[in-house]
């Protein structure tokens, strides 16, 4: 059987307990909304069979919106015991699934050859040398002078409540790909178990309360001035983020994320962005948060990248600029 309805653009053919659906040459937003539709609608089907093989024999290009949506269908599929196989993958793809860390959790049966080294087709930001060198020069900067503040700052955390210096957590960044943020701790020790308790005045994906009770004296003063902000320089030295993106998300916002929403994952996050220049304390719907992230990926530019540098430096000797 062969369903070629030119609604969902997913072919369909089935053999016995097995369906193929065939991808298209691109999996973007639009694309990737379908395939999540498509999927969805196999599985409501249960009964008719125990695997999905999807042919990626065509696709040479995902973007953050399509992996969010392989994610969306891996996990759909697990709940109902079905099987969920990717094969005939092509080298652009592989290296896309490599770098995010997703070969390890995906069942693939067949792909071409490729190298490891291969770098995938990704937003102009991410794959710009220069823009790379830029984030490494002022990382190295950023760590000295990290350096010379760390005495005082650490002094200041632990005479202001008991607890570690530095406080980690794991972010999404590129593609989803996690890793471990640090900053300065700004909150008490037991913040994150306190979280469930304070309310959440931001709508949409993401938590922000103005009065954060769990937020320490010190620490309101360290993210004022940003200071609790400065050992990201060595995510950026790592790679993980840039010195100018998007903000951060925690993986249980990128779990309750549409699959359009993942378009912000697109490029990599920064210390600084258009959600920083823009009052990011007065920044309380998703909606906007997407729409700055957007507007970033479509204006990017190293130029643009330095006059965002260059406004936040301002917010930062601001008092009244509201950046929190």
């Amino acid at each position: 059987m062969i369903d070629e309805t030119p609604k969902n653009r997913f072919p369909l053919s089935s053999i016995g307990d097995k369906t193929t659906v065939e991808l298209p040459e691109r999996l973007t937003v639009l694309e990737a909304v379908v395939f999540k539709q498509t999927i969805g609608h196999l599985l409501q089907q249960n009964n008719a069979h125990q695997q999905i093989i999807l042919d990626f024999g065509k696709t040479r290009f995902i973007d953050s919106s399509g992996i969010g949506a392989l994610i969306a269908n891996l996990k759909s599929a697990q709940a109902q015991d079905i099987e969920l196989v990717l094969e005939s993958v092509q080298p652009p793809v592989m290296a896309t699934l490599s770098m995010t860390g997703l070969l390890d959790i995906l069942n693939i049966s067949s792909f071409a050859q490729w190298s490891p080294k291969e770098s995938p087709e990704t937003h102009p930001s991410v794959r710009s040398v220069v823009k790379r060198l830029v984030d490494i020069v002022g990382a190295i900067v950023g760590l000295i002078i990290t350096g010379i503040a760390v005495i005082p700052i650490a002094i200041a955390i632990r005479l202001n409540s008991p607890g570690p210096i530095l406080f980690h957590q794991t972010r999404c960044g590129w593609m989803g790909k996690k890793f471990q943020i640090w900053k300065f701790r700004s909150m008490y020790a037991n913040a994150e178990a306190m979280k469930k308790q304070i309310e959440n005045q931001a709508s949409g994906a993401f938590f922000k309360n103005d009065n954060d009770p769990r937020i320490t004296v010190v620490g309101s003063f360290l993210r004022r001035t940003s200071l609790d902000e400065l050992p990201q320089f060595w995510n950026v030295l790592k790679g993980d983020m840039s010195l100018v993106g998007t903000r951060p998300p925690t993986p249980d916002e990128v779990e309750t994320y549409k699959i359009p929403e993942w378009q912000r994952l697109n490029v990599k996050p920064g210390m600084t962005g258009e959600w920083q220049v823009n009052g990011r304390s007065q920044v309380k719907n998703f909606e906007d948060v997407i729409e700055l992230d957007l507007r970033y990926q479509h204006n990017w530019s190293l130029g643009y990248d330095f006059k965002l540098i260059f406004k936040t430096i301002l917010i930062v000797f601001n008092k009244n600029s509201g950046a929190m």
